[in-house]
């Protein structure tokens, strides 16, 4: 009996690894297909782990529009969350985390979308450098 039960939780662990190993490969080649099809954006991926829509579904947020998000919304069920997952209150490190990840995520999205459109306002505008005269 004993045997069995060995043989039977060591077959329950070595499925659980396979499956694992095999989420860890899905996700390795998912990555580097975002990476081939968006450059810029692959080290913001690879960093977080998380696609926007999953950093949205999250927070329970609508994705930034045009580069537009209401932060204070964000920033509202981010700190909600992350306090009713605070390990001390009996909550999740892992999903606390998660939570922490996908706010940086959306906020690391908008502050692109600014930048961006903060270059492409100077390059219509033209460069004007600030010239000053000596006295």
């Amino acid at each position: 009996m004993i045997t069995q039960a060995v043989v039977t939780g060591g077959r329950v662990i070595w499925r659980a690894g396979a499956e694992a190993w095999k989420q860890a490969n899905a996700s390795s080649q998912y990555a580097k297909a975002q990476a081939k099809n968006n450059p810029g954006a692959a080290n913001t991926f690879a960093s977080h782990g998380l696609t926007l829509e999953e950093a949205c579904k999250i927070l329970n947020v609508k994705p930034p529009q045009q580069g537009k998000a209401n932060m204070d919304e964000v920033m509202e069920r981010f700190k909600r969350l992350f306090d009713v997952n605070d390990p001390k209150k009996g909550g999740s490190f892992y999903l606390q985390s998660k939570i922490l990840r996908a706010r940086e995520r959306i906020e690391n999205e908008v502050r692109a979308a600014e930048q961006k459109a903060e270059r492409e306002a100077e390059l219509k505008e033209g460069w004007k450098p600030k010239v000053f005269k000596d006295r």
